[in-house]
């Protein structure tokens, strides 16, 4: 499946998660429901709080970083619930993406009135 299919996909899923349960809650809430939504109804295969080690120096070392969900491990998500995104949620995106050798990450706030508005796509 194409990146460009799969983001679709997963645009369209949170879209359908944002108008169900509305801007307020926790980040956990809309990411159990997203997963949920992407793996029941668009069939894609997705990784839940995937860890992501750091490699120093040939050791992997695992240090609590955490993908909120990985779909069809192509695509990285990083769900956040927060009043405006900024530069520290974009970093933290790249580096997942770094980390994992990712192409492609969607950072999507669902505390926002439209959810056009709170999704970011980057690209490594």
């Amino acid at each position: 499946m194409e990146i460009n299919e799969i983001t679709s996909k997963i645009i369209g899923a949170s879209i359908e998660v944002h108008k169900a349960l509305g801007p307020g809650l926790l980040e956990s809430a809309y990411k159990e429901c997203l997963f949920y939504r992407l793996t029941k109804y668009e069939g894609l295969f997705v990784e839940k709080e995937k860890p992501m080690p750091l490699i120093y120096e040939e050791v992997k070392l695992d240090i609590g970083y955490r993908i909120d969900l990985l779909v069809e491990n192509k695509v990285v998500i990083e769900i956040k619930s927060v009043e405006a995104l900024n530069d520290v949620h974009k970093a933290q995106l790249l580096t997942y993406q770094k980390l994992g050798n990712y192409k492609i990450g969607l950072l999507i706030n669902f505390n926002v009135k439209y959810l056009k508005d709170g999704i970011v796509r980057l690209a490594n």
